[in-house]
């Protein structure tokens, strides 16, 4: 999956359903393995346009995802109809795992409330075994942070990715 971050400018200013299709018809690019990537706030500025523009990429087959998840001003009424496949933890409520409380509960309810909603859930910014391990007993889907990998060059990501299917 190649997953695309949107700004809210672009997601909101300018014809995004129309530029999604003519980079895929440029490059070739398979729809099947391209998510974007929405910030929380940028979908709840204009919630009805937004869900619109959802729509419509999710009708190209576009898989979509909020990212920032719990620090925007989401509205839960209408993120049970934002045609999305991902929700992605901010880093912020996992930082303080497993020392603050407040933290735990609302992320345990965060992956709770989207696999109810039939989403997936990614973990933004895990670092430690400990919060590695919070999530999995909470049942987060994936995570991504340091904790695998440090940020690397393309080239060695070729080789690290060769070597993981020997």
């Amino acid at each position: 999956m190649l997953a695309v971050n949107v700004s809210p400018y672009q997601f909101s200013r300018s014809d995004i359903n129309a530029l999604v299709t003519q980079v895929l018809l440029d490059t070739g690019f398979p729809v099947e393995y391209l998510e974007l990537e929405i910030t929380e706030s940028g979908l709840m500025e204009n919630q009805q346009h937004a869900l619109s523009i959802l729509k419509k990429l999710h009708n190209q087959g576009v898989h979509l995802a909020i990212d920032d998840f719990g620090i925007g001003y989401a509205s839960l009424a209408y993120l049970k109809y934002f045609p999305i496949a991902l929700l992605k933890i901010d880093k912020t409520f996992i930082d303080d795992i497993p020392f603050l409380e407040g933290d735990m509960v609302i992320t345990a309810t965060i992956i709770s409330m989207a696999h109810h909603l039939s989403f997936q859930v990614l973990a933004e910014g895990v670092e430690t075994v400990e919060q590695l391990a919070f999530l999995r007993e909470q049942g987060c889907d994936n995570y991504q942070s340091y904790l695998y990998s440090k940020a690397i060059p393309a080239d060695d990501f070729v080789k690290l990715l060769a070597n993981s299917l020997i």
